[in-house]
């Protein structure tokens, strides 16, 4: 379990952190032959360190602090040892505190995911330092300590990183998780509602066609295709049915007509009360016609209309071609869209 910290504490931790570095140098000022420019660098690492610190925006630095940062780590030792004596005898002693404050602050812009820069001003540290003082003020004056900060902020800040994008892609994963095993739900319940209605619709005529060892009637041969029809609708229709509709389609059908039930999903959306009301208007409008072929249609979820309705005549003129079932001249006998609203 990661147990977040407040932001305002780590923030506090390094502000308490930079300024021991200060105070440091402010009870050496004696050493130093002029202490100007020793002040100088202190007021500059201090407002370099605040801002860096009061982040507005986004946790990723911007360039032209990570620069602004990197020019002040060159600027402030160049200030303190300009006026330190690197072979003083017994040491300059925490008059060297910029060591530590330039591994503060670059540890920082680290943290703050500009490592390359961080590495730039570091390894500046390293280099003024063995030309300065020699390869031994390295350990002498705790440089090495300074650049173990800077490879412990980067580690830490990848590691961080890494497991923030692994955390969000294990979220998503989860979501998306979820929206399938949601999806199987309801699946499964469209399938077992679906059954259980064929069942109750076909039982009937199930048990008759058993009873007769399947010896049926011309009329109860035809009345299977309505049923069959039936069925039907209510796998591709869904939304297109309640009772109203289903009484007016199997009418059209007994008189004829070829009906056709198409939902698409324009519908999935729409309020039941306002659903009620389209296959309303539905009913009446399947009742009003007197149409061969009827097709309706749900239109496209972005669309105002909920339902496209097509009625076609054939022109019965009893030629060969309508025998065949040539539709090329049908006759448009309803047309008709049906807002959602």
């Amino acid at each position: 379990m990661i147990i977040g910290v407040p932001r305002f504490i780590i923030v506090g931790i390094g502000a308490l952190f930079s300024l021991y570095h200060v105070l440091l140098g402010t009870i050496t000022l004696e050493i130093p032959d002029d202490i100007v420019p020793v002040v100088a660098a202190m007021v500059i690492y201090l407002v370099a360190t605040t801002l860096s610190l009061s982040r507005r925006g986004p946790a990723r630095m911007p360039i032209w602090m990570a620069a602004f940062n990197v020019a002040i780590v060159v600027t402030i030792p160049l200030l303190v040892t300009s006026e330190l004596d690197p072979h003083r005898e017994g040491g300059n002693g925490y008059a060297t505190w910029y060591v530590a404050a330039v591994g503060t602050l670059m540890a920082i812009t680290s943290t703050r995911r500009r490592h390359l820069f961080a590495w730039v001003g570091i390894s500046f540290l390293v280099v003024q330092t063995v030309v300065w003082s020699g390869p031994a003020a390295l350990i002498e004056l705790g440089v090495v300590g300074s650049v173990s900060w800077v490879v412990i902020s980067h580690v830490l800040s990848r590691s961080i990183a890494k497991a923030t994008k692994d955390a969000r892609r294990f979220a998503y994963a989860e979501r998306e998780a979820a929206d399938w095993q949601a999806a199987q739900e309801a699946h499964v319940f469209e399938r077992q509602f679906r059954l259980g209605q064929t069942s109750s619709m076909a039982l009937p005529m199930l048990r008759r066609i058993e009873s007769s060892g399947g010896d049926l009637t011309e009329p109860e041969r035809q009345e299977c295709l309505y049923l069959e029809g039936a069925i039907r609708d209510e796998i591709r229709g869904r939304r297109l049915l309640n009772d109203a509709v289903r009484e007016q389609v199997m009418i059209a059908r007994r008189r004829g007509a070829i009906v056709t039930l198409l939902d698409e999903g324009g519908m999935d959306t729409l309020p039941e009360p306002a659903r009620e009301r389209v296959l309303d208007r539905l009913a009446v409008a399947l009742h009003g016609s007197a149409a061969d072929k009827i097709i309706v249609r749900t239109a496209s979820a972005s669309s105002d209309t909920a339902v496209t309705v097509v009625g076609l005549r054939s022109a019965d003129d009893g030629s060969s071609e309508q025998e065949l079932g040539d539709d090329e001249d049908d006759e448009i006998d309803l047309w008709l869209e049906i807002p959602k609203a």
